[in-house]
C-alpha cells in the first residue's frame, strides 16, 4: 500500500512537512517516515508552513524527483531490449523511497554551511551582550510547569519591575539568543525557560543566560523517550544547579525525582509553603484558587484566577522571589490578581450553549496529569468529561504511564471518559477496567472528530476537559 500511495502527487508536500514538524531532526524525521502507512494524511492536526527552507527543499525534491522520471523515460531510446522495461520499472518503484532519504542531503548542506555558522554569530553576540546587562537573571529547568512559572513570576515582579522575559516557548539557544538582541538594556529582571533535548543543553543556556536565581519545577517521565532513563534526565535538569553553584536555586518539594536530589541550600516549595512562609485554608473550584500565607504571626489572603491547588507552590516561589527583590506584599497581591490562566494549560473556557471547557492541550506529562484530574475530581455537582489521546514520549513507560492514568481516572469517578485511538489508549482503557471504572468510554478515531461531536454530547454546565495534544509524528 505504502508503495503505491508514495506515487500520489502530496508525497513530497509530505516529506517537507514531516521534516518541518521534526524540527528538521533528520532521526526524528526518518523514524517517523517509518511509521507512515498513508502519506495522504500525514498533515492531520497540523499543515505545512512555507518557510524559505521549506520552499527550497521542496523544489529540490521535485527536481530530484522529475529528473529521475527523465531518466527513466530516456532509456526507451537506447536499444537495452527488456532491459530497460525492467530498468523503467524499478526507478519508477526505487524513486519515491530513494527521494525519502536523499532529501535528507540538502538539510545537511543548510546546516553545516548555512544555518550553523549564522547561528553561532548570533549566539555569540548574544552571550557578549548579556553578560553585559545588570539585570536579575532567573531561569527556570524541569519535565514541566516550566512556561506557568515563567508568567506567574513576570505577573507579579512587573508590579515593580521592568520585567522581559522571551514570548511563547522560545527556549532554545537561537530564540533565547534572538530575545536578547531586542532588549534595551534598562531591563531589571529576565525570566528564561531552558530547554532540555541533549546532555549538556542545559549548561549551555546556562552559560548563554548567566542565572543568578534557578528554579527547578519537577521531574518526571516526559521525553523519556528520548532521553532513554531519567536518571539522564535528572543529570541533565541539575545542570541548572550546577552552574548556580551557591546562587538560590528553588525546587518543587511536591516531585520526587527533584526532592530526592536536594541538596542542603536548595530552597524547596509546595502547596504547604515555602521557608517560613506557610499556606493555610487553600481551596480551589472553577472560579480560581485562595489561600493564606502567614509569617510571623502575619496573615495575608491571596486569590488567584489560577485553577488548582497545585498552582500554589509556584505561587510561592514568586511571592518570596518578589519579597527578597523588595516587592511589598500589597504589590504582590495585587500582582497576583492579574495572573491569567497560561494559554492551553488548565484554560477555563464557556461557550454559548453553557459548557464548561478546559484546555489543557498542552499538558503533555504525568504530573500534569495527575493534579488535573484530582482538580476535575474536586468539581461537584458538574457532569464531567475527560478528553484525552494520551501522552507521547513515555519511552518504555508508556504501559506503565497510561495504566495508571486509567486508575486515577476510574478511583475519581469521572462521569465520561472520551479516548482517541491510537497506540496508547488502550492502556488507559486498561486502566480503567482493572479499577473497575462504572462510567461510560466513548471512543473516537481522531481528536477532529471528537471535538465536532462534543456539542451532541455535552449540555449546560457540564465541564469537559481536554486532555494533551497528539502531534501527527505520533501514532
Amino acid at each position: 500500500m505504502k508503495k503505491w500511495l508514495s506515487y500520489h502527487p502530496r508525497y513530497i508536500r509530505s516529506l517537507v512537512y514531516m521534516l518541518q514538524a521534526s524540527e528538521y531532526n533528520i532521526c526524528d524525521y526518518l523514524n517517523w517516515y517509518g511509521r507512515v502507512k498513508n502519506f495522504n494524511k500525514v498533515e492531520c492536526r497540523k499543515h505545512l508552513i512555507k518557510t524559505p527552507k521549506a520552499i527550497l527543499i521542496f523544489i529540490i525534491a521535485w527536481t530530484i524527483l522529475l529528473s529521475l522520471y527523465s531518466f527513466a523515460i530516456s532509456l526507451f531510446w537506447l536499444k537495452l531490449g527488456l532491459i530497460k522495461y525492467i530498468f523503467f520499472a524499478g526507478i519508477l518503484l526505487i524513486a519515491p523511497y530513494f527521494l525519502a532519504y536523499v532529501i535528507i542531503a540538502p538539510i545537511i548542506l543548510i546546516r553545516i554551511f548555512i544555518q550553523w555558522p549564522i547561528e553561532f554569530v548570533i549566539i555569540k553576540c548574544a552571550q557578549k551582550k548579556l553578560k553585559k546587562h545588570k539585570a536579575i537573571k532567573i531561569a527556570i529547568a524541569g519535565s514541566f510547569g516550566k512556561t506557568t512559572m515563567r508568567e506567574i513570576l513576570k505577573t507579579i515582579l512587573e508590579k515593580n519591575k521592568k520585567v522581559a522575559t522571551p514570548l511563547h516557548n522560545h527556549n532554545t539557544p537561537l530564540g533565547i539568543s534572538r530575545f536578547i538582541k531586542i532588549l534595551k538594556g534598562d531591563e531589571e529582571v529576565l525570566i528564561f525557560e531552558l530547554g532540555e533535548y541533549y546532555p549538556g543543553d542545559v549548561k549551555k543556556l546556562c552559560d548563554l543566560t548567566q542565572p543568578n536565581i534557578g528554579i527547578i519545577t519537577g521531574i518526571n517521565e516526559a521525553h523519556l523517550k528520548k532521553f532513554k532513563s531519567l536518571d539522564k534526565t535528572i543529570k541533565i535538569i541539575f545542570e541548572l544547579s550546577d552552574w548556580l553553584k551557591k546562587n538560590p536555586i528553588y525546587v518543587n518539594g511536591e516531585n520526587n525525582l527533584a526532592r530526592n536530589n536536594v541538596l542542603n541550600d536548595y530552597i524547596i516549595y509546595n502547596r504547604k509553603g515555602i521557608e517560613k512562609w506557610k499556606v493555610e485554608n487553600p481551596q480551589t473550584n472553577l472560579k480560581g484558587t485562595s489561600f493564606v500565607i502567614s509569617k510571623n504571626g502575619q496573615d495575608y489572603k491571596i486569590k488567584t484566577n489560577l485553577l488548582g491547588l497545585h498552582q500554589i507552590g509556584p505561587l510561592m516561589v514568586a511571592i518570596d522571589i518578589a519579597i527578597k527583590l523588595g516587592i511589598s506584599i500589597d504589590q504582590i497581591k495585587e500582582g497576583i490578581k492579574n495572573i491569567k490562566p497560561v494559554d492551553h494549560r488548565l484554560e477555563p473556557k464557556i461557550n454559548n450553549a453553557g459548557v464548561i471547557t478546559l484546555d489543557d492541550s498542552y499538558n503533555g506529562n504525568p504530573d500534569g496529569v495527575k493534579v488535573v484530574i484530582e482538580f476535575l475530581a474536586s468539581l461537584h455537582n458538574y457532569r464531567r468529561f475527560y478528553v484525552t489521546p494520551g501522552l507521547v514520549e513515555m519511552g518504555s513507560k508508556i504501559k506503565e504511564i497510561h495504566k495508571a492514568i486509567g486508575i486515577q481516572l476510574a478511583k475519581t469517578e469521572i462521569e465520561k471518559i472520551i479516548l482517541i485511538k491510537n497506540s496508547v489508549t488502550p492502556f488507559i482503557a486498561e486502566g480503567l477496567k482493572d479499577a473497575n471504572y462504572n462510567g461510560e468510554i466513548i471512543w473516537f478515531n481522531d481528536a477532529l472528530t471528537a471535538f465536532d461531536a462534543l456539542p451532541y454530547l455535552t449540555v449546560k454546565n457540564d465541564v469537559v476537559l481536554l486532555q494533551n495534544d497528539w502531534p501527527d509524528q505520533y501514532v
